[in-house]
């Protein structure tokens, strides 16, 4: 029996259950059907959008400057934490921006249509409202410890604000069932899955099929475990430290190539613009056309910048700061680069080059591919450099997040925390190695499943975090 066919057998059963369950689909006007997970996201962006008076877009500038440290002064001397706001703030960007900012955008056009590109800007939009609500709660509920380090979250916000309300039981049983999810969702989707794929990546630019490692999958995956083991390690310390130079790097050279090819196609942006704009809010393809822009625009965006998904807010929970308003409201910069624009950098390159017309059997990474390729021949090479970093800077932010999940339920545990890291490591030798369709599978229901207990806490949590956000500006103005 292959490792496939074992893990396979015992997981897919319940994988099936839970992801059937997750993804359950709700009928909409003209045959068209979302997942219910799909609405709940976007419910929760617009309840804190409007709640919370538009956060999103009034206080962005307010974002920045507490990014740059315009109001500092209002912290205490020597506040808590072990990282600052931009090694936080690279650390969750390192976890959102991947394959979904290159393939699924891809994806989204092609089944959506241009259209899906402005849906997907206004679930940025929508997302930056969710993820200053967790990250302000994690830093306000986080734990503080005798050597130096905090841990903070969702499972502590979620069962620390319970508490305090005297709803004990409920959120020990909430927080348990996101801090077991996120454990899942850490080694399938933030470690098995990003080690199969850049795996697979590598052995299609080194040959495919008679590629040095067609077989040798194992090399690639000892290689893998090594580096990561190396940084993560160190702790969020080192983690933020090696994401705070590689998104920088990553995301730039992305974005520059993108700009590039727009700047190109300089002729065709009006037409492009018109295309998209007539798609996302005519029914000029039928309503079965506009509301199908709409679904894959929406969900690109809330699967992108993982808003709701509370994994970002424990990054945030570790900034040296006694202002968790402040830090909430940087959290908001993460989708909107992610989101906002380079995912719009993304779909601006596919619709200007025209390949989603001239090359309709094509999708997902080898579309946006063939698109920058249109104009940079060489940029297929980058392309694959650059999946590989965004594999790296994914793994080491998924491994944190496990590893409070782990940490949570075993007491900040150094053994605990020791073992998962190398248990963690190792496992992408296996996803080097092995397909693992049904272990990717339950990993995505884990991940999804984290934003029932997360969001459903925020709303509890949004009154007060409302008066902290009014306190917070009262007091930028008064000094």
């Amino acid at each position: 029996m292959t490792v496939d066919d074992a893990i396979n057998q015992f997981v897919a059963p319940v994988s099936n259950v839970i992801f059937n369950f997750v993804f359950t689909p709700v009928s909409l006007p003209a045959g068209q059907e979302a997942p219910v997970i799909l609405l709940w996201l976007i419910a929760a962006g617009v309840f804190f959008t409007l709640f919370m008076g538009f956060p999103n877009l009034r206080h962005i500038g307010k974002a920045f400057d507490a990014l740059r440290g315009k109001h500092d002064h209002l912290e205490d001397k020597n506040p808590a934490g072990q990282i600052t706001r931009f090694q936080a703030l690279a650390t969750t960007l390192s976890g959102t921006v991947g394959l979904g900012n290159i393939a699924g955008v891809a994806v989204a056009i092609s089944i959506g249509g241009p259209g899906a590109m402005v849906w997907m800007i206004i679930t940025g939009l929508l997302g930056m409202s969710t993820k200053f609500m967790e990250s302000t709660m994690a830093v306000k509920y986080r734990r503080e410890f005798e050597d130096g380090h905090v841990s903070g979250g969702p499972m502590y916000y979620i069962r620390d604000s319970f508490l305090k309300r005297g709803w004990d039981k409920i959120g020990l049983v909430l927080a348990s069932f996101f801090a077991f999810c996120c454990i899942f969702a850490a080694i399938g989707a933030g470690n098995l899955f990003q080690a199969n794929q850049f795996a697979s990546q590598l052995i299609v630019v080194t040959g495919g099929e008679d590629s040095f490692f067609a077989d040798k999958g194992w090399i690639v995956g000892l290689f893998l475990a090594a580096i990561v083991g190396v940084v993560i390690i160190g702790g969020i310390e080192s983690i933020a430290k090696v994401a705070s130079k590689i998104v920088p790097i990553m995301g730039g050279l992305y974005l520059l190539c993108g700009l590039i090819i727009v700047a190109k196609n300089f002729a065709n942006i009006p037409e492009a613009f018109e295309i998209v704009v007539s798609s996302a809010f005519t029914a000029k393809a039928g309503l079965g056309g506009l509301i199908g822009a709409m679904i894959q625009g929406v969900q690109r965006g809330a699967f992108s910048n993982e808003a709701g998904f509370g994994t970002g807010a424990m990054p945030h929970a570790c900034v040296k700061t006694s202002e968790p308003i402040s830090q909430g409201l940087v959290a908001m910069i993460g989708p909107f680069v992610d989101t906002v624009i380079i995912c719009t950098v993304t779909a601006l390159v596919i619709v200007v080059s025209g390949v989603y017309q001239t090359s309709p059997d094509i999708t997902g990474v080898q579309l946006t591919s063939q698109a920058f390729a249109e104009t940079l021949s060489w940029f297929p090479y980058l392309l694959a450099m650059a999946v590989g970093l965004f594999a790296f800077s994914t793994m080491i932010s998924w491994s944190y997040y496990g590893l409070k999940a782990v940490t949570f339920f075993f007491n900040e545990s150094k053994y605990a925390e020791l073992t998962y890291k190398i248990f963690y490591s190792f496992c992408a030798v296996i996803g080097a190695t092995a397909s693992l369709e049904a272990v990717i599978q339950f990993a995505d229901a884990m991940l999804f499943a984290m934003t029932v207990p997360n969001i459903i806490c925020l709303y509890v949590l949004s009154r007060e975090i409302k008066g902290d956000l009014k306190s917070y500006l009262a007091r930028i103005k008064e000094a």
